[in-house]
């Protein structure tokens, strides 16, 4: 075979093995693979990750966390951390704007959602909120994501 030939194949090889490491390493892991997928290590209702709280929160956001707080802190944990063995935690790159949009919290919260990245189960709906509680609660979730290089 050409040495040509045989130099390209070689590099196209290497390209599409560098190719896919890059995309396999950006890419959302299973739980379970990113060390938080709330399997029971570690004991019932512990956060699920640390969260780094911004220096200020901004108006909206400030009326989002008490109604975080009143709402869905039970299940979600302080500070959007998760609890283990409840809820998921929504400081986490799966609930990046890129991947669940703000409209992704607001149909959550009014109709629920089915499990789908979590061993938890579906989330029911969410009484008691308005549309303008979800949408401080949404800023409030986004505003602790910025502060923990979510995006």
């Amino acid at each position: 075979m050409n040495m040509r030939i045989l130099a390209a194949m070689a590099g196209a090889a290497l390209a599409a093995v560098a190719g896919w490491y890059i995309l396999s390493a950006l890419a959302p892991q299973p739980p379970g693979q990113d060390g938080a997928d709330g399997a029971g290590t570690a004991a019932p209702g512990a956060p699920i990750v640390a969260v780094s709280l911004p220096e200020t929160l901004s108006e909206q956001a400030r009326i989002g966390k008490r109604a975080f707080e009143a709402k869905c802190a039970e299940c979600h944990g302080a500070n959007a951390a998760g609890r283990e063995g409840t809820a998921p935690p929504l400081v986490h790159r799966y609930y990046e704007p890129g991947h669940h949009g703000d409209a992704a919290f607001m149909r959550a919260a009014q109709a629920g959602v089915r499990a789908h990245h979590w061993p938890f189960g579906d989330m029911p709906p969410v009484e008691g909120l308005t549309d303008a509680d979800v949408k401080a609660i949404t800023r409030y979730v986004r505003e602790l994501q910025k502060a923990n290089g979510i995006f």
